[in-house]
């Protein structure tokens, strides 16, 4: 599994793919906790889109994070979210899989490591650190 990095800002974004591009990576951003709801689906999409574009050899997924907001992974996905975390129920985890499934895209529980950018003063630097050392650690 590639990397992960929760990114909060544009900044962010081009932090995590101009330090995964440098050390030949593949790095998965994150979006923070709840940001389908608070930010939006649109918003996360263009800002990985504007962080691609000015890294083009960044390797890269984006996830972003809808928290137990079904409504919210739902728009996710209408909106070409590819990945979407959603915390809540199985029984409505399963019903929006199904969905995403069918779209190409997939619902996912969330867990694991990750650099969290939030208060991050040299983003890029944190970036290429945890990336150096990623998938190293037992």
């Amino acid at each position: 599994m590639s990397p992960r990095i929760v990114v909060h800002s544009p900044a962010h974004a081009k932090a995590a793919l101009a330090g995964a591009a440098a050390l030949d990576k593949s790095v998965i951003l994150l979006s923070a906790p709840g940001a389908g709801a608070a930010a939006g689906p649109r918003w996360f999409l263009a800002l990985v889109a504007q962080a691609a574009r000015d890294c083009p050899a960044a390797r890269y997924e984006a996830v972003l994070d809808c928290a137990d907001e079904p409504g919210t992974a739902l728009a996710a996905l209408r909106a070409g979210c590819r990945r979407v975390i959603f915390t809540g129920g199985a029984e409505t985890s399963g019903k929006l899989s199904e969905i995403a499934a069918a779209l190409g895209a997939a619902i996912e529980a969330g867990e694991g490591r990750a650099l969290d950018l939030l208060g991050e003063r040299q983003p890029e630097s944190a970036c290429r650190a945890f990336l150096a050392t990623a998938g190293t650690a037992p």
